[in-house]
């Protein structure tokens, strides 16, 4: 007998159904609705797996870029203080623009002893500067339109006026005059492009008060 006649036989025995061939092995072609339905399956999962590569890709590329535009031309700060109130206040988050030339009244972040400042661009390298008892600011004998500062003060201030601003530098202050420490007291000083960040342009948090700063 058989080794496949025997299986047969062995399977008989083991069922109680009456036609016995309903256990013959049978081969049965797939139905071609259901090969369809698994191509679109396979299909569908090679695009989804296509599509999530590539938009993995594009923020890599996005996040890079955006960490080197923060780094090279664009830096992102975060204010500490009151010095530049009401313009500024403490905790504010800023956008800043490289650069090496800057205008009287630009908003400038720069270094002092390892820490980021903020403060307002009154003076160019060269010219004279000269501030009254109540506060009052000249630039080359012109007394400067201030619009920005709430109240004048003359502030924490050690050197003698007329002052002249030291070449490639320039003479900050900042808007708060009561309080802050700028140019006018040695231990800030003028602040030399060596020392700056960046043009401060744009305010982005909080929320409410997102937009250009002057």
């Amino acid at each position: 007998m058989s080794k496949r006649k025997e299986l047969d036989d062995e399977l008989y025995e083991l069922t109680e159904e009456a036609d016995y061939g309903e256990y013959q092995s049978t081969v049965e072609m797939p139905d071609l609705e259901v090969l369809e339905a698994e191509l679109k399956r396979t299909k569908h999962r090679e695009r989804f797996r296509r599509v999530l590569r590539s938009t993995i890709y594009s923020l890599i590329v996005v996040a890079a870029a955006a960490v080197l535009v923060a780094t090279l031309w664009m830096p992102v700060l975060r204010t500490y203080g009151s010095s530049m109130t009401p313009t500024i206040e403490d905790g504010n988050i800023i956008v800043a623009w490289k650069g090496t030339s800057f205008r009287t009244g630009e908003l400038l972040a720069f270094y002092a002893d390892n820490k980021l400042l903020v403060k307002r661009v009154i003076a160019a390298p060269g010219e004279w500067v000269r501030i009254e008892e109540d506060g009052t600011v000249y630039v080359n004998d012109v007394e400067l339109d201030e619009p920005y500062v709430s109240e004048k003060a003359l502030g924490n201030c050690n050197i003698e006026f007329p002052y002249q601003v030291p070449e490639n530098q320039w003479f900050v202050m900042g808007d708060h005059r009561s309080t802050s420490s700028d140019s006018r007291n040695t231990a800030v000083g003028c602040v030399s492009l060596d020392r700056v960040v960046g043009v401060v342009l744009f305010r982005v948090w909080p929320f409410e008060t997102i937009g250009r700063l002057r």
